[in-house]
């Protein structure tokens, strides 16, 4: 009963019918994630470091990995379902598993004296500044 369309509605849901079917996809909690880049990460200047802040709620830190390659910081997530959920008999389940990577190019960062911190949901990582390498040769023209 709770699928019938009362005759005065029955024309302006034929309308939509296609639609309705797209709106149901794209508000699905996978698209979401898919479409957001999976994490939001703030990159702060915070004068003799640069500070990144990731926000990660429900991820354990041994489900992140943090690397500094050649100035490139790269923070990668891979959330996989326990062994304790997959036992259980859902009958709606919102959680899934999922895996997510996001950078950013800092080019004067030092590869000693990084530091990361997992703190309810939110992995701080400050890298501090080394002085900047000139890599500028001039070449005399003959």
């Amino acid at each position: 009963m709770a699928s019938l369309i009362p005759y005065s509605n029955y024309d302006r849901a034929l309308r939509r019918f296609p639609f309705d079917m797209f709106d149901e996809l794209l508000s699905s909690p996978l698209v979401s994630v898919a479409s957001d880049g999976a994490f939001k990460m703030d990159v702060e200047d915070a004068g003799d470091s640069y500070v990144v802040t990731a926000e990660l709620p429900g991820v354990n830190k041994d489900e992140i990995d943090v690397e500094l390659n050649e100035g490139r910081l790269s923070i990668s997530v891979e959330k996989h379902e326990t062994e304790e959920h997959k036992a259980k008999n859902f009958l709606h389940k919102e959680t899934h598993e999922w895996s997510a990577t996001r950078g950013v190019y800092l080019k004067d960062a030092a590869t000693a004296g990084l530091t990361a911190k997992l703190d309810n949901g939110v992995l701080t990582v400050s890298i501090p500044k080394q002085d900047e390498k000139v890599n500028i040769t001039k070449v005399t023209i003959d």
